[in-house]
């Protein structure tokens, strides 16, 4: 069964998760953006590290909201952010992004992986959603009903498309697949409360 702790950080509300099976543990959407937030997240990762076997970083997307806290947690734990290949150009072009919003920071390069479409390690699988962001994913394990969908649904939402590299058309096709999950799947989004794939798809 998951363990799953919920954090949300940052000036975007942005929800931060670990997820854990009990031998490996991932990191996903290292969001935490202020040294109260990284201490909140390293004291429950560092207790939770001491029972698991494997860790590992995710990101849903390579939005700055979801990656405030990349840099640190790479270095933290010495492993790398595993992102789609398509958002790595826009993840490492972090300062742009920074200017599109007005935020008056430097923005410090962090250690990125592609990632693997197949999962050896972790029992989810990862899901393509494109349209929010071109390398946008969800990663769902489908024994325990679970989805976390990053910025692409929302509890009666969906992500924006506004943003450089939105789609729309894109995001339709990507809703469309995630209806196809089953009612009873529980959604983890990238901001907001939790939902169900049922209430979403009515």
């Amino acid at each position: 069964m998951l363990e799953i702790k919920h954090f949300t950080f940052g000036p975007f509300g942005t929800n931060t998760y670990v997820v854990s099976d009990g031998k490996s543990a991932l990191l996903i959407d290292p969001a935490c953006s202020n040294e109260y937030e990284r201490d909140v997240l390293k004291a429950y990762i560092q207790d939770l590290r001491l029972k698991i076997e494997d860790f590992r970083i995710i990101a849903t997307h390579g939005h700055l909201d979801h990656l405030w806290g990349a840099k640190w947690a790479t270095e933290t734990w010495h492993t790398p952010v595993l992102m789609h290949e398509a958002d790595i150009p826009m993840a490492k072009a972090m300062q742009q992004q920074y200017e599109l919003f007005g935020i008056r920071m430097k923005a410090e390069p962090f250690e990125i992986e592609p990632l693997s479409l197949q999962s050896s390690v972790f029992s989810f699988q990862i899901i393509e959603t494109p349209g929010h962001t071109p390398g946008s994913v969800c990663l769902y394990w489908l024994d325990e009903h679970v989805l976390f969908s990053g910025d692409t649904l929302f509890e009666m939402g969906y992500g924006r498309t506004d943003l450089p590299g939105g789609n729309m058309g894109q995001l339709i096709s990507s809703l469309e697949h995630l209806f196809t999950l089953p009612a009873a799947t529980k959604v983890y989004p990238g901001h907001g409360g939790f939902t169900t794939i049922g209430a979403e798809s009515r």
